[in-house]
């Protein structure tokens, strides 16, 4: 992987109000990132499916990767050092996060070899242009915003993904009613997750750009159902 400078936007975009809302005890506060920045913990969260969820988001970007590759929100874990892996000598990885503190801490993850380039952004108003990127990934990120939120969160990175590319999606999904899971998750997210039900409500393509700029997606379910993992390929015209 070619070397790059690592370093944040500026001018600082201002935080989302819903997120310092309602998120500040997981993401924005810097004692969060110490408590979740846990392997185990990440993995216990999505009851033992880290891993798996990973390594099949990262199949569906590609074995190698070359060209260009966006994630859309730091992730704990070691999402981002696995797909570090895959990029090629001719690629290049870049993170986009509108939290200052978790660009710092997927910094202080990542080996000095490992360069990603560090955008201080908004996902639902990318200061990116348009055809940037060959692909990009949300992993987990959809199901923490509101709705419409979401929808421009999802036009934005069809926006910033090249004619043919790939947007990667991993989220909550509604699981079978005979998933032994299913009362349990209702009361978690709808306590801690108030956005997350309407992945449960509504399928995620009821949130793409009416535009039609690409190819329907490409679902699978995965632990009885509770996640979803979507490719949408983007019209080469």
């Amino acid at each position: 992987m070619k070397t790059r400078a690592s370093a944040l936007a500026v001018p600082p975009v201002a935080v989302p109000a819903y997120l310092a809302q309602t998120y500040w005890w997981a993401y924005v506060h810097p004692r969060a990132v110490r408590v979740f920045e846990r392997q185990w913990l990440v993995n216990l969260i999505l009851w033992g499916n880290f891993n798996r969820l990973r390594d099949a988001a990262l199949q569906a970007l590609g074995e190698r990767l070359a060209g260009s590759t966006l994630q859309v929100a730091c992730v704990y874990g070691d999402l981002t050092q696995k797909l570090c892996e895959r990029i090629g000598a001719d690629g290049r990885l870049d993170v986009v996060d509108v939290l200052p503190v978790q660009l710092d801490n997927l910094a202080r993850k990542l080996s000095p070899q490992a360069q990603v380039g560090r955008i201080q952004g908004d996902s639902s108003c990318l200061d990116i242009a348009a055809g940037t990127y060959d692909r990009a990934l949300l992993f987990f990120l959809l199901h923490e915003q509101p709705a419409e939120v979401r929808r421009r969160t999802l036009a934005e990175a069809l926006r910033v993904v090249k004619p043919g590319g790939r947007v990667v999606i991993v989220d909550y999904h509604r699981p079978a009613p005979s998933n032994p899971l299913y009362w349990p998750m209702v009361g978690i997210l709808r306590t801690l997750e108030p956005y997350a039900m309407d992945l449960w409500e509504h399928e995620i393509s009821e949130w793409l750009p009416a535009d039609g700029g690409f190819l329907l997606p490409d679902k699978t379910l995965s632990f009885g159902g509770l996640y979803q993992l979507l490719t949408i390929t983007k019209r080469q015209s």
